[in-house]
């Protein structure tokens, strides 16, 4: 064993700076080897930092470009490890930069996703979703949309009138969303309000204000994890008839489809809140209604927001480097506060018609997809399409968006058109720029998941 433990603890140069505080060798250390190096447990240095509160280890890591967006063993990334240790000034490092690799991750595909849309033919889609429940209640306010899809070149727009929907709420509208490809960035993603005859160009970037909201939501709210296991899935053809049993087939609007089972499909959610007091709890309802509706934009009698202060950090950890290195992988040990921890999973039944008549194939669909997933809901469809279908298009498809409410998403129209009007993508002459709408963009996902 001890043997084993010298090779061990010579492994990981940069995790073991980190867990010994060593930060000018890290500094030194941290351009000659890989900085996302997952030890054992899939700690990163970043994680490590972050568990023990090395908060120059943080800095210097940040600026050699550790990833912000990784998970250990655990499942969790190093802003949830942040959020649980409580350091203010960390967290709001971590969300910056998690921002800026998100923003560059983003520029880096750009030109491919360009390139394939101009490869692709224009045409006009239509893309149905009903919102289902098996409570009850909740089933009859549940709303529905018609989501109107163009392609011209390397630009789409999409024409809906459910803006979110997220976490049991949502958000009815008249909106366009047009993506130029050909535009500069800054110029290239536009929200017309078409009620208000408003228009605004999304940011990429937030503003100072809207990140320490961000970081008031996050230090007060659980840390939640929560991702589809595809796993175990399979897929099985859905049968039909009562007596002679044969596979299901159907026309779902103009198309030929095959119906399909999926079975295995698990939603993991996971919460942590070791870093919420039991005041915390409930104060929290209020704090999060007041940040959620923009109550703390602007300064109120001249006065800046309250902030949410820094926790008193852990207790120090008296695990040495050795101890740590040799613990087996999912026996991490404690780094830093006592987990307060619950799970749950929930399995669901799902069906896909696949149709091979589709004059789209899956990777257009993702193209596609990845301009419009802003939109919280579209973003589940593209996770979902990920998968390894079935052979054809998935033309519908019912997916769980939240624990309790299943989408019922129809593809029911598409044609290649040549006549699409190339105003649908400009700014109508009589709109105007509102600047001051925040409208909810995120180029990232602050969440822990």
């Amino acid at each position: 064993m001890p043997m084993i433990m010298a090779q061990d603890s010579d492994k990981y140069p940069l995790h073991r700076c980190v867990f010994r505080g060593d930060v000018r060798s890290l500094a030194i250390l941290s351009g000659a080897y890989d900085i996302s190096e997952k030890d054992k447990q899939g700690n990163t240095p970043l994680h490590l930092a972050v568990m023990l509160g090395r908060k120059e280890c943080v800095q210097v890591l940040l600026a050699h470009g550790a990833p912000v967006k990784v998970k250990n063993l655990a499942g969790w990334s190093p802003l949830a490890e942040a959020i649980s240790y409580g350091d203010r000034q960390t967290i709001s490092s971590l969300v910056r930069k998690l921002q800026q690799q998100a923003r560059e991750q983003m520029e880096e595909r750009r030109p491919n996703l360009v390139a394939a849309l101009h490869q692709m033919g224009d045409f006009y889609m239509e893309l149905k979703w009903d919102f289902q429940s098996w409570v009850p209640l909740v089933s009859r306010v549940l709303p529905s949309d018609i989501c109107k899809i163009h392609k011209s070149g390397a630009s789409i727009r999409m024409d809906t009138t459910l803006v979110d929907f997220n976490d049991m709420r949502w958000e009815r509208g008249d909106i366009s969303f047009i993506f130029n490809g050909d535009q500069k960035p800054s110029h290239s993603l536009t929200v017309l309000d078409n009620k208000a005859k408003l228009f605004q160009r999304v940011r990429y970037e937030e503003t100072e204000l809207e990140i320490e909201d961000e970081v008031d939501i996050l230090m007060s709210s659980d840390i939640m994890a929560a991702q589809m296991s595809t796993k175990n899935i399979t897929f099985s053809r859905a049968q039909t008839g009562w007596i002679f049993r044969e596979d299901k087939r159907e026309m779902v609007g103009a198309f030929h489809a095959d119906f399909y089972q999926i079975n295995g499909m698990v939603l993991e959610s996971r919460k942590r809140r070791e870093h919420l007091s039991e005041e915390d709890l409930q104060k929290n309802k209020a704090i999060m209604e007041s940040l959620t509706k923009g109550s703390s934009q602007g300064f109120k009698n001249g006065e800046p927001p309250m902030r949410r202060a820094s926790l008193n950090p852990p207790p120090e950890s008296n695990i040495t480097w050795d101890e740590y290195i040799v613990a087996p992988p999912g026996q991490c040990p404690l780094l830093g506060r006592n987990l307060v921890y619950k799970e749950s999973s929930k399995s669901f039944k799902a069906v896909v018609a696949m149709s091979p008549d589709f004059p789209l194939t899956v990777d257009m669909l993702l193209n596609v997809l990845e301009v419009i997933t802003p939109f919280k809901h579209l973003s589940k469809l593209r996770q979902f399409v990920l998968m390894k279908l079935p052979p054809g298009f998935p033309v519908k498809i019912d997916i769980p968006i939240l624990p309790t409410v299943t989408a019922k998403i129809t593809f029911q129209e598409f044609a290649y058109r040549h006549d699409i009007d190339p105003e649908l993508f400009q700014v109508p002459s009589d709109y105007f720029e509102d600047p001051m709408r925040g409208y909810d963009f995120q180029t990232y996902d602050a969440s822990t998941s």
